[in-house]
């Protein structure tokens, strides 16, 4: 796990370096174990290394290949190297690490290398000859990789903080996006908050040569024929611990102590009891618990601790300690978030007990329809027959309902009664909204509408094919292409990084996922939260964890905003009001909205503007 920068164009070399410093500098917390530079006339490339698998010098980067052609940076893990080593044999390595096969597979299969690999990853490497730049992004879009293209030449680094220290993008906010960020309180790549800054695609590479930027798929979440499994039931469960199992134990490679989230709930508690069958010493488990008994989950922590004989870490902490904690989350912010803090503290402490390596449970709720929007996406679509009312009808009854019950609630539900159909791209856009397009209208004065911004995530094609898909599969898609990909892997990401820990996700594993979309609703249906996963495991989670009242650490964010933070986010609020792209008036009428305990105002909304203002200050970007 590192971090990754380069640029591409005619330059002087001791530039160029100077450039690459600042670059790897900004983002030193990805790898702290490390700093390397390779600089010839059109290309410069940069590392930081957080050393994971060799922890020799041998396998330090920038990596060049015995020929002297071929250069590499890479920022990831992937598990199945040594197989892929196996397959290469033609081909010299100088290291132990799966830096060196990534390299070695490029150099023997091109871009069909990727289909070999399995894991997270963004690499470049550079082809002196041909005098051409690969970069290429994982599957599922576990690690970033942001790029800058100004017609002629590249900029790319895993943080766009890295970008904009290379002087050579400008510190602008990108207008075309800020109505998605007030939409979603994030941005779907492969757009970002900063003018003409685009993520990698996940599953895409990129190949620069003479001037041009071409970007290509190499995987695509949605299968090109989507098919439902006919596995029967009991079938379908073993295929489920089978890959689930080979997931995590592809994840226990690691040349460094390593453990697991422990919250007590199902998906970690998956994670940790496949980690305790696969492994052949004791797993150590992280577990956040509280004081308070309406949040804390410890009881069930501590049962499977018990059950697997972990090693566990219990860390006691209390609202206040996040609170404390706030301003360095606040700084690990690559790209503004309204979530993030809790993966910033749990993060910290894990890091500061010794590991630099940890498992979560991360996708569970994604593939195992552990969301209510499953639900929720379920009801709607099979409403047909209302949806055949005219539509002039029913959004008549959506405005007298409205009219009536004057809240953010009932806004959406207007807005879902006014649909034009009940396929996923009509009713999806609407889930996980902050502000509806008429606020968002009164608050900077435009709005790109959700459906196009679906477009820009998932084409025409795609959408084709997700309608052929299960509904809950159809969910899953969703989530993982936007909330789950653009809030909680970034911040997962960033926030971990930010204290130098690697995290890794086995239920993003893709031959599981890929298998998990074909399978039919009938078998998915959560009777009981995540019942298909929890058949799947059998007796390896106790029906205390299956059965548990639904729980989780909740932040007192309505108190901190009007008590703790008021100051803080009042002045940032404020300023916001002040910068022209705004509508001040609009800004400080819903700060004061909120503070009179408004039901219009929750403290999302004004929470991802203070974490917005915060994030442009501490990184000088102009509106």
């Amino acid at each position: 796990m590192c971090g990754i920068a380069g640029l591409t164009g005619e330059f002087n070399s001791q530039a160029a370096k100077s450039i690459l410093l600042k670059m790897t500098n900004r983002m030193a917390h990805r790898g702290p174990d490390g700093d390397g530079h390779f600089v010839q006339p059109g290309i410069a490339l940069g590392h930081r290394r957080l050393s994971i698998i060799d922890l020799s010098t041998a396998a330090s980067q920038p990596m060049t290949d015995p020929s002297g052609r071929y250069t590499i940076v890479y920022n990831g893990e992937v598990y199945n190297f040594r197989e892929v080593k196996a397959e290469l044999k033609n081909q010299t390595f100088q290291s132990n690490s799966d830096t060196d096969v990534i390299l070695a597979a490029y150099i023997e299969w091109g871009a069909e290398c990727l289909s070999k690999l399995n894991g997270m990853f963004a690499f470049a490497i550079w082809d002196t000859v041909e005098e051409t730049l690969f970069i290429a992004r994982d599957r599922l879009g576990i690690k970033p990789l942001y790029y800058h293209f100004d017609g002629t030449n590249l900029v790319f680094a895993s943080e766009i903080r890295s970008l904009l220290e290379s002087g050579k993008v400008p510190r602008k906010l990108s207008r075309a996006t800020i109505s998605e960020y007030l939409r979603y309180y994030t941005i779907n790549g492969p757009n970002t908050l900063i003018r003409d800054v685009y993520m990698l695609r996940a599953g895409e590479y990129g190949i620069w040569q003479d001037g041009n930027f071409s970007t290509h798929p190499f995987w695509q979440l949605t299968p090109e024929d989507p098919q439902v499994h006919t596995d029967n039931y009991q079938q379908t469960c073993a295929r489920v611990q089978e890959l689930l199992r080979e997931a995590v134990a592809k994840r226990l490679i690691s040349d460094v102590p390593f453990g697991a989230f422990l919250s007590g709930g199902i998906d970690s508690s998956a994670i940790v009891a496949l980690m305790a069958q696969v492994s052949d010493m004791p797993v150590n488990t992280f577990s956040v618990t509280f004081h308070e008994k309406a949040f804390d989950e410890s009881p069930y922590s501590d049962l499977i601790a018990k059950k697997y004989n972990t090693t566990h870490h219990p860390i006691r902490l209390s609202p206040d300690d996040f609170l404390k904690d706030l301003p360095e989350a606040l700084a690990a912010m690559d790209h503004p978030s309204g979530d993030g803090i809790n993966s910033y503290v749990v993060s910290k402490v894990t890091r500061q007990t010794g590991f630099t390596v940890a498992l979560s449970g991360l996708g569970g709720d994604e593939l195992f329809a552990g969301y209510p929007v499953f639900r929720r996406f379920e009801k709607l679509h099979n409403m047909r027959m209302f949806y055949g009312i005219p539509t002039p009808i029913r959004s008549a009854l959506g405005k007298s309902v409205s009219t009536v019950y004057n809240n953010q609630k009932t806004a959406r539900l207007q807005e879902l009664i006014s649909l034009d159909g009940t396929d996923f791209e009509d009713i999806y856009p609407v889930f996980r909204k902050c502000f509806d397009d008429d606020e968002i209208v009164q608050l900077v004065g435009f709005h790109t509408p959700a459906n196009k911004q679906l477009l820009q995530v998932i084409d025409e094609k795609e959408l084709g094919r997700i309608n052929g898909l299960p509904v809950f599969s159809q969910v899953s898609v969703g989530e993982i292409s936007t909330y789950t990909r653009n809030v909680l892997l970034r911040d997962a990401d960033q926030m971990s990084m930010a204290t130098s820990l690697e995290v890794r996700v086995p239920f993003f594993d893709h031959e599981l996922v890929e298998y998990t979309l074909g399978i039919p609703d009938e078998y998915k249906n959560p009777v009981f939260p995540k019942k298909l996963l929890v058949d799947a495991l059998g007796d390896l989670l106790p029906g205390e964890i299956v059965h548990r009242p639904k729980m989780g650490f909740v932040f007192p964010w309505n108190q901190w905003i009007r008590q703790d933070l008021k100051k803080f986010c009042e002045d940032r609020i404020f300023r916001l009001a002040n910068r022209e792209l705004f509508n001040g008036e609009v800004v400080r009428t819903m700060w004061k909205e909120f503070l009179n305990n408004s039901k219009r105002v929750n403290w999302i909304r004004i929470w991802m503007l203070v974490v917005l203002e915060d994030w442009m200050e501490r990184n000088g970007i102009e509106a």
